[in-house]
This record gives C-alpha cells, sequence and structure tokens, in this order.
C-alpha cells in the first residue's frame, strides 16, 4: 500500500507540474500562434491566461504595438541624375499573427530589406526637386507600395517618413546659387511693379492737376510744410508758380513782336 501510495503522489505531482508548466500569461498586446501536432491553430490565443500543452502544442508570441523601424541611409539617384544619400523610418504593426508566423520567416527582416530597395527604387523615379520640395506625397507613395507588399504577411505599413536627404558640397553650393537667383529675380520683379504703380499714379495725379491747377499750389505750400518741420539750417525762398507761367507768356509776346517788326 504504501508503494502504491508514493506511486499515485507522484504522479498526481507530475500531472500537477505539468499543468502549472502548461499554463502561459498573454499581455493585452500580445497574441500566441499554437501550433498543434504542427498544425497551426485558426485562431490565436490571448490575452490573458492560456493552455499550451506541450510537446504536443508549440507557441510563438507575436506583439501587436507598433514597431518603429529606421532605413539606412540609401544611395538614391534621381530621375534627374543627381547622386543622393536617403534614410527613412517606417511604423508598422502585426494585424494578422498567424500570416506573420505562417507566411515569412521573420517579418522584421523582411520589411527591413523590402524597405530598402523600395526606398530606392521609388525615390529614383522622381527628380531632386520634387524629393526636396514634396515629401509629404513621396511619404505618402512608400508606405502605399510597402503596405501593398507587406499585406499578404499579415503586417500592416502606418506609416513612413523620409528622415533625412544628404547632398553633396557641390550640389548644395548650386541650390544655393540657384536660390539667390531666383530671389533677385523676385526682387527685380516686384522692383518694376512698384515703378510701374508709382507711374500710373503719378499720370492720375498729372490728371488731376491739370483739371485743377490751384492744386499745383497746394502741393507746393505741403511740401514748405513738411521741409519746415525738419530741425535744419536749409534756407526756402518761396517762389509762386505763377510767376513761372508769367514769365514764359511775356518771353512769347516779346518774340512774336520781334517776328512782326
Amino acid at each position: 500500500m504504501p508503494e502504491t501510495f508514493n506511486l499515485t503522489t507522484i504522479a498526481i505531482l507530475i500531472v500537477v507540474l505539468y499543468l502549472l508548466a502548461s499554463i502561459k500569461i498573454l499581455a493585452e498586446y500580445e497574441r500566441g500562434v499554437i501550433f498543434r501536432l504542427g498544425r497551426v491553430l485558426p485562431q490565436p490565443k490571448g490575452p490573458g491566461v492560456i493552455l499550451v500543452f506541450a510537446p504536443i502544442d508549440r507557441m510563438v508570441r507575436m506583439s501587436l504595438r507598433v514597431e518603429t523601424l529606421e532605413v539606412p541611409s540609401q544611395d538614391v539617384i534621381t530621375r534627374d541624375n543627381v547622386t543622393v544619400k536617403v534614410n527613412a523610418v517606417i511604423y508598422f504593426r502585426v494585424i494578422e499573427p498567424i500570416r506573420a508566423v505562417v507566411e515569412v520567416a521573420n517579418y522584421l527582416y523582411a520589411t527591413s530589406q523590402l524597405a530598402q530597395t523600395t526606398l530606392r527604387s521609388v525615390l529614383g523615379e522622381v527628380e531632386l526637386d520634387e524629393l526636396l520640395g514634396q515629401r509629404e506625397k513621396l511619404n505618402v507613395r512608400l508606405q502605399s507600395v510597402l503596405d501593398q507588399h507587406t499585406g499578404p504577411w499579415g503586417v500592416k505599413v502606418a506609416m513612413v517618413e523620409v528622415k533625412q536627404v544628404d547632398l553633396a558640397d557641390q550640389m548644395i553650393r548650386a541650390i544655393a546659387k540657384q536660390a539667390e537667383a531666383e530671389r533677385e529675380r523676385r526682387a527685380k520683379i516686384i522692383h518694376a511693379d512698384g515703378e510701374y504703380l508709382a507711374a500710373e499714379k503719378l499720370a492720375m495725379a498729372a490728371e488731376v492737376i491739370q483739371q485743377q491747377p490751384a492744386a499745383i499750389q497746394l502741393r507746393y505750400l505741403q511740401t514748405l510744410v513738411e521741409i519746415g518741420v525738419e530741425k535744419n539750417t536749409t534756407v526756402v525762398f518761396p517762389i509762386p508758380v505763377d510767376i513761372f507761367t508769367s514769365v514764359k507768356l511775356a518771353l512769347d509776346r516779346s518774340s512774336s513782336e520781334k517776328k512782326g517788326t
């Protein structure tokens, strides 16, 4: 009897230890892909407490949190034959744990390699100006291409951001010259527009003065007031503008009399 009791106790103890070892706890962001006798179960387990009966069952833990992957700098030749170094960062997450385990050996490594090749191929189809000035458009295009290829793996690419574009020193100087020339062009255009508007306003003022001759006298007096406000040693002798008209009429009259004689 004692031997039978001891064997029963040992068997119960082994069963209890086996059940305790079979208990697995999965966090809220984790799922367990179970392979039972080599065949994957239709639905992943978790979160919470689950039972994995080894060696019949084998569990692969998968995280559903957003992963951040930095793409190393890639040498890219743009469509206008400019060599640049571009790096990027990718945000993605596993949405189908079973596919991420069954369809690809290592989804992190596969996504990294796919991101590098996609970065070179997509950015190689655009010109340098588009790469520098239309970053958002290129980010959306990269995200779309990557998401299309990683979808069968159960991976969802949420966002792609081109972080840095490194240019050669010669290209940086050329871009600086181009920007300086563009600024000079805009300055000349603005200056010309200002001259044109000023000429129009002066022409309008001349028409008003022609209709109202007294306006030129008022403007003359206003100019004297503006000069007198300043504390300076300028001496101003006001001369009526009409005197020039009288002198002109007298000269014309004298010249006509001379011709008559």
